[in-house]
């Protein structure tokens, strides 16, 4: 009889489980769905602020970069384009100034070259160097006759022979100008300046200038009363050859100033 009801207790027991209504027994289902439907949508919004803030900073960055590059020249920007360069145009004076400013007197030089009659308008560095080495044998031929004319003042032995000396010095230096000048110009009188001819006419110059400082050098060793004389009226002549040479040194420097072509 007891476990007749132990069993018919049991079926109670069923039975009050089953009246039990449904939503007392769901409810932690329930609350779990909710857990999981809010953090779904907490995931929603940070990925929205997250999205939303990375809009905004390469917006930024965009603009930024923008401008920067506004303002930075194109490495691809092309090369300005220059006007080439057009041949020097200078009057006569001008010229031989720029010509004369290579040499060690060079207010000799211009004063010289500007003396002379009937210079056309335009000057080049080869007919002003043709000009300077005309001067300087035109200055040479004057004082050629300076030693006759000292010797037949003096009655110094040693003076007479150095002037002697000087003579024969004298008159084989205008002969080195006489060669120099006929090198350079032709029957035209239009510079004809060789590389050949450069080196010929330095080495004329140069024997004719050493003529003269042997000349000096004879008078000083003898002790001559005349050699300050002779010295002070050699320099004129010095300072003519020594411009000539030195536009002779830098005649393609001068070529290239004046972007002419060196015949």
């Amino acid at each position: 009889m007891e476990s007749i009801n132990l069993v018919k207790g049991y079926g109670k027991v069923n039975t009050l489980l089953a009246d039990i209504p449904p939503t007392q027994h769901s409810k932690p289902a329930e609350s779990h769905r909710r857990k999981t439907a809010v953090l779904s949508l907490l995931i929603l919004v940070s990925l929205l602020v997250v999205t939303s803030i990375a809009v905004l900073i390469y917006k930024s960055t965009t603009t930024h970069n923008s401008k920067t590059n506004s303002k930075t020249p194109s490495l691809t920007t092309p090369p300005s384009t220059t006007t080439p360069s057009q041949p020097l145009s200078l009057n006569t004076t001008e010229s031989t100034r720029l010509v004369c400013s290579v040499t060690q007197y060079p207010n000799s030089c211009i004063s010289s070259i500007s003396s002379l009659k009937n210079l056309p308008p335009q000057l080049g560095p080869q007919l002003i160097f043709t000009l300077s080495l005309k001067i300087s044998l035109s200055e040479l031929k004057n004082l050629s006759v300076l030693p006759k004319a000292l010797i037949s003042k003096s009655n110094e032995a040693n003076t007479v022979s150095a002037l002697r000396d000087c003579a024969s010095l004298f008159d084989d230096a205008v002969s080195q100008l006489n060669d120099s000048v006929a090198s350079v110009v032709d029957g035209s009188e239009k510079e004809v300046l060789t590389e050949a001819k450069i080196a010929d006419v330095n080495t004329w110059i140069s024997a004719a200038m050493t003529d003269q400082d042997t000349c000096l050098d004879g008078l000083e060793e003898m002790q001559s009363s005349v050699l300050d004389e002779v010295k002070s009226k050699l320099q004129m002549s010095k300072e003519c050859m020594s411009n000539s040479l030195a536009i002779l040194a830098n005649m393609h420097s001068l070529l290239d100033r004046f972007d002419q072509t060196q015949h």
